[in-house]
């Protein structure tokens, strides 16, 4: 289905500042949907010469969590007079788009069992209308409403007010990224003076939960948030935040756009998130919408994760430690003893331990148990050509031409000792004593299905009659194993481009 931006880029020429302000209304409207009990439908006038007479397409579409849909279909791209449901014709839609003013309907329309209550509300941004808000709610309960429903209801009818005047939804800061509590979390209805006139019992649980052990009818919220909040500067600032939406300061102006209207709050008990949401119609101050949710339980989730993550990485820090350790002494080891054969073996032990350390080294600093292969790789590079080097052996430069990415920590540890091991073997066997410009290049070309990665030298390529499967060295056999056991993936050895040098292949499937 096309988005918001493409819809309204396909069937009108609207600015980029009024397509924002409509991406921001349909971002908000949940909470006008929820308050009203009703679907919404946001239709825009199409903008083509080659058509008579106006229409207006469908948008957007929400449905409330309050309450049962009444929109069987779903009615995007649609027009208004050619809905995909009988239910989604709205006659009201194009005369709000004229007049500029809320219309309704005297009676309730019967669509077989259900009776609709539709209305229709035009979205004016900079004083002119630029789209129109069909609302469709179920009429057929003919139960008095409850103080809850009365206060939505009373809520809902001032922000569809603000959206006629161009003031709802308000382009506020919420720069900490915080999500928005739903209508159902947590409802407190506060009057122009501040003083809370309802509370849902939802919220009333939240902040008894918090400290608060009396009722909230009457009280100003900023006096019990100051009792209740452990920070003293977080309470004045939930308190100003409060008192600016609810018109208590400035009043009969809405809040600056750089005031932030969400707060995580805690309490001795509590962690909760607080939105405040103004009401002003008519440049007088009707309130505001206090939303608030209990994040309690995930908040301590979150903390266990973050304490839990602290202690993986200090455990691949000390693994770090323990195995540079451990090369120390090998490298100790190895100085000490004048036999060639096993100097050349502490060497290749050093080497694999070092690669190791350095994955554990690259995970101590990870939060997610991901190593970044190029990282590693320029390092593991550089390490290999500056360690011990046989006799008759050149110097050799290591780089990496391309991006091998992000592994997970199961594929980069095998994987780094195979590059390890190729690399080293590469340097050792591949070059004779005064080769200029030697170089071994490492390559990757990566696509949603699997990693492959080249290591070309330009050295004197594969001996005769070389077989990697049958090869007996140490070295490559450990590179078998890891390829087929730990990465199942496959190796090969093949002479280099124009058949200079040699190449390794290595193929990782990633899923």
């Amino acid at each position: 289905m096309a988005t918001l931006t493409d819809l309204l880029a396909e069937h009108t020429t609207l600015s980029a500042s009024a397509a924002e302000h409509l991406q921001r209304l349909v971002a908000e409207w949940q909470l006008l949907a929820d308050l009203s009990f009703a679907d919404y439908l946001l239709a825009v006038p199409v903008d083509d010469d080659t058509i008579e007479r106006e229409h207006l397409v469908y948008v957007a579409q929400v449905r409330p969590n309050t309450a049962a849909t009444v929109f069987p279909r779903d009615e995007v791209e649609r027009r208004v007079d050619q809905p995909a449901s009988p239910q989604g014709a709205n006659p009201l839609m194009p005369v709000a788009l004229r007049s500029g003013e809320i219309e309704r309907e005297g009676l309730a329309t019967r669509f077989g069992n259900l009776l609709i209550d539709r209305v229709a509300i035009p979205v004016s941004f900079e004083g002119q209308v630029i789209a129109v808000l069909g609302r469709a709610g179920d009429a057929s309960d003919p139960r008095p409403p409850s103080p809850l429903e009365s206060a939505y209801r009373d809520a809902a009818e001032a922000l569809c007010a603000m959206v006629v005047e161009g003031t709802f939804p308000l382009d506020e800061a919420n720069t900490l990224g915080l999500s928005t509590p739903r209508a159902g979390d947590g409802f407190i209805r506060l009057a122009a003076g501040g003083a809370v006139t309802y509370a849902s019992p939802n919220a009333l649980s939240a902040v008894h939960r918090m400290g608060w052990t009396t009722d909230l009818g009457g009280v100003r919220l900023p006096k019990v948030l100051s009792e209740l909040l452990t920070d003293p500067f977080e309470a004045a600032e939930a308190g100003a935040m409060i008192e600016a939406a609810a018109g208590t300061v400035g009043a009969g102006s809405l809040p600056a756009p750089e005031l932030a209207l969400r707060m995580e709050l805690d309490a001795r008990r509590a962690t909760v998130l607080l939105r405040a949401v103004p009401l002003q119609t008519g440049g007088q101050s009707r309130g505001a919408v206090l939303l608030i949710r209990d994040v309690t339980e995930v908040r301590r989730r979150d903390l266990a994760l973050i304490s839990k993550d602290a202690t993986i990485r200090e455990i691949h820090h000390r693994v770090k430690n323990n195995l540079q350790s451990v090369s120390a002494l090998l490298r100790l080891q190895s100085r000490r003893s004048g036999n060639p054969e096993t100097i050349a073996a502490l060497g290749e032990a050093v080497r694999r331990v070092s690669s190791i350390a350095l994955v554990h080294e690259m995970l101590s600093g990870s939060v997610d148990e991901e190593v970044d292969l190029d990282t590693v790789v320029d390092r593991l590079g550089t390490s290999l050509v500056d360690v011990w080097l046989p006799d008759g052996a050149t110097r050799v430069t290591v780089r990496r031409d391309s991006r091998l990415g992000v592994l997970p920590a199961d594929l980069a540890m095998p994987l780094v000792m195979v590059l390890t091991e190729v690399i080293q073997n590469s340097i050792e066997h591949g070059f004779t004593s005064g080769n200029e410009g030697a170089e071994i290049v490492i390559g990757a070309i990566r696509d949603v299905r699997g990693l492959q990665v080249l290591v070309t030298d330009n050295g004197s390529g594969l001996p005769d009659g070389f077989d990697l499967n049958t090869s007996d060295r140490l070295g490559l056999q450990i590179v078998r194993t890891l390829v087929s056991n730990d990465l199942s993936g496959s190796i090969e050895l093949r002479p280099g481009p124009a058949g200079i040098g040699a190449q390794v292949v290595i193929d990782v499937p990633l899923r």
